[in-house]
């Protein structure tokens, strides 16, 4: 690490201890705006993304917002023809609309994707799960949800749950939030064909009974593995120990809080909030999320959720893949490898079809991109080379 960079490291982590967050400030109903040269950012590092999003490199990317210092820097949003680029696909039944293809599961229809309804309120996709441990983390906060080593089938009539075995009865809630359960799950093929494990849980009609019931393959807390089943669990465990529809809960201790007043969450066929892949939010309001970890769960001085589980969220329990450079992750958050400083992290969601929200901590630096690239063989944004010229472009 420079010089630089580390007398910049010490003064960030001066800047956000505990005892001076009720001064830090967080944005109102609007966020505050700034140049980029006004909060430390190089114009053209960022006019140069821009120009390529612009060009199509990157295929259907729909927005860009660059936060820095609790300001907004640069926001730039992309129109793309949508009916004309999967309108046909909309009417023609696959596995991405097959079990749908009226409603808010045809992933083609203008309608409902990428966009809710026409509006600005964007999927978020899997970036939902990393928002459904957020209010997790709200409500173990205040109290009102069990320790994360809790055992799930406590939260279920074992009666009724298939393939139960040893491995499934030491299967937790931190286990669930760290994708390393142990089903036997397979969402590592395209999510145009039947056959990935997330495509048919979507195409039955009880979402959590599909997921419960798979056999394990693993002992739990041993191996990565993406499953978004896993996530959906979360919504019924969340409604059976608190008692309380988990986006009720968001609703109240988490979107009001920090001034998010509109927002539309899927739900599932039997009428369970969709916690894999169900949330809508516009960019501004999802950036108030990351930037609240940024503020170690304080918001307007006014503790959120507590800086432990903040901590406990981006702590890297678990490598993603093999390569010793590779992304690990948390509770549903993934850790990037700094592009500066490989021994730090960068905070971040990901979603299908190009959702990509980012805190890098030591550079007080939200990002939000949104895109719709569905199709396999699109091209998509390059997110980690994009994440290392967003951080070089800071100049104090």
């Amino acid at each position: 690490m420079s010089r630089s960079r580390a007398i910049r490291c010490a003064i960030l982590t001066l800047c956000w201890a505990p005892s001076l967050l009720a001064q830090a400030a967080a944005p109102g109903k609007s966020w505050p705006t700034a140049t980029p040269a006004e909060v430390g950012l190089n114009a053209s590092v960022l006019d140069s993304i821009d120009a390529e999003i612009r060009e199509g490199r990157y295929g259907n990317v729909d927005r860009m917002l660059v936060i820095r210092h609790g300001r907004i820097a640069y926001d730039a949003s992309y129109a793309h023809d949508y009916d004309a680029i999967y309108g046909d696909s909309a009417r023609s039944t696959s596995a991405l609309n097959a079990h749908d293809l009226t409603g808010p599961y045809n992933y083609f229809s203008p309608w409902w994707h990428p966009t809710y309804r026409r509006g600005d309120l964007h999927t978020l996709q899997s970036v939902t799960k990393t928002v459904t441990s957020v209010v997790i983390g709200v409500a173990v906060t205040r109290g009102e949800f069990p320790g994360v080593d809790t055992p799930v089938l406590s939260f279920f009539d074992t009666t009724r749950v298939a393939n139960i075995d040893d491995r499934k009865r030491r299967l937790t809630v931190r286990h669930l939030l760290t994708m390393t359960g142990g089903f036997d799950w397979n969402e590592n093929l395209p999510y145009v064909d039947p056959a990935n494990s997330a495509v048919a849980m979507e195409a039955s009609y009880d979402w959590v009974k599909f997921t419960i019931d798979q056999p394990m393959a693993r002992e739990p807390g041993t191996q990565f593995n993406y499953s978004s089943g896993e996530s959906e669990l979360l919504a019924h465990i969340f409604r059976r120990a608190t008692g309380v529809d988990i986006e009720e809960y968001a609703a109240r201790h988490l979107f009001a809080p920090l001034g998010i007043e509109r927002w539309y969450w899927k739900r599932t066929p039997a009428g369970l909030i969709d916690t894999e892949g169900g949330l809508y939010l516009e960019a501004r309001d999802l950036a108030r999320i990351w930037y609240l970890w940024l503020m170690h769960g304080t918001w307007n001085g006014a503790q959120v959720v507590s800086p432990e589980w903040v901590e406990a969220s981006v702590t890297p329990w678990v490598a993603v893949g093999s390569r010793p450079d590779g992304p690990r992750y948390g509770f549903k958050w993934w850790l990037y490898p700094d592009p500066i400083d490989s021994t730090r992290y960068v905070w971040s969601g990901s979603g299908f079809g190009g959702q990509f929200p980012m805190a890098l901590p030591d550079l007080d630096l939200v990002v939000v991109f949104n895109g719709w690239n569905i199709l396999p063989g699109m091209p998509g944004l390059p997110g980690r080379r994009v994440m290392a010229r967003l951080a070089n472009a800071v100049t104090d």
